[in-house]
């Protein structure tokens, strides 16, 4: 018998329960062999036997489709999910763009550079609260030990202030989103204080 599987992803009865359960159809086709090999069976237990057969293949249809359409509509979810993620911090992002634009226009007008910096030191700040409340925050690395996993260094030179493998300078400010890095902060590493000319010298003879 042909069955038509649901298609209302939203009927609150279509409950998956995952695939169609064969144990009642073996059942059902072990008792008609049963029968068949004791004899010929009459006509009123044939045909319950095969309204049996049939309801539960139709059964196991209606399971089968039921577990499909829970497939679609949870596959749809997740690419929707997935495609309007960046939402919530676009929302946050756009008033910073504003008033980017704002300061732009006035130091047009006004030709203050003053007030230009001002302006921007403020987006800056409205920038970065945007990003905390992501969980996006600066990479701490200036005077901090080396650790390739939070900082990629671009160079190494002798320093005064920073003792050997730890940063001395930070050229640009990595983040990271909650534990994981979005991108590390590139630094100069220090390789300790530099050695005074009598110093070279006398490792020099040696």
């Amino acid at each position: 018998m042909a069955v038509q599987p649901p298609t209302n992803d939203n009927n609150p009865e279509s409950v998956p329960i995952g695939d169609a359960d064969t144990t009642e159809v073996d059942s059902i086709a072990q008792q008609v062999e049963a029968a068949s090999s004791e004899g010929k069976p009459s006509d009123e237990a044939q045909s319950d036997l095969a309204a049996q057969l049939a309801e539960e293949k139709d059964r196991g249809l209606r399971l089968q489709a039921e577990m499909q359409n829970l497939r679609n509509r949870t596959s749809r979810e997740i690419a929707d999910e997935r495609r309007y993620a960046p939402m919530p911090l676009l929302r946050e992002l756009l008033p910073v763009v504003d008033n980017i634009n704002r300061a732009i226009e006035a130091a047009e007008q006004e030709s203050d550079a003053e007030s230009l910096l001002e302006g921007f030191k403020l987006v800056r700040q409205q920038l970065m609260v945007a990003l905390e409340q992501h969980n996006c925050k600066p990479i701490e690395a200036l005077g901090q030990p080396f650790d390739p996993q939070f900082h990629e260094a671009i160079l190494q030179q002798p320093s005064e202030e920073q003792p050997k493998n730890h940063i001395s300078l930070v050229t640009q400010v990595g983040y990271q989103l909650h534990d994981r890095v979005v991108r590390p902060s590139q630094v100069i590493i220090s390789t300790g204080p530099a050695e005074s000319e009598a110093q070279q010298t006398s490792n020099t003879e040696r």
